[in-house]
């Protein structure tokens, strides 16, 4: 039984599992990271179209075009594990830099 929440951890041993299926893929390693993060540009592109085209509206009640929606979103997020997974940056890693980083916008502004 899968849990409500989505750690990177997890996204990142799901990409994995996509990677062994299809072994013809290109291998994740640092000379394909910006090629993956190419496509999460353009995955991030999808749901600003949606934005644009649907509205906050629509995008926020439930049914199909937010379906849509979410999806793309995680089209980003897979494309992102990907990029970390070239880099071999971790989630436990990824985590320290965000806290330390949501501590330094803390006295920012």
């Amino acid at each position: 039984m899968a849990r409500e929440d989505l750690g990177f951890e997890e996204m990142q041993k799901i990409q994995q599992e996509l990677r062994e299926k299809y072994q013809n893929w290109a291998p994740l390693c640092p000379s394909q990271g910006r090629e993956q993060l190419l496509w999460m540009f353009i995955e991030a592109g999808e749901v600003a179209d949606i934005m644009k085209k649907k509205g906050d509206e629509v995008i926020m009640t439930p049914g199909e075009d937010r379906e849509h929606f979410v999806e793309e979103l995680c089209d980003v997020m897979m494309y992102l594990n990907d990029v970390m997974l070239c880099y071999d940056i971790t989630p436990q890693e990824l985590a320290r830099v965000y806290r330390e980083k949501h501590e330094r916008n803390l006295k920012r502004w």
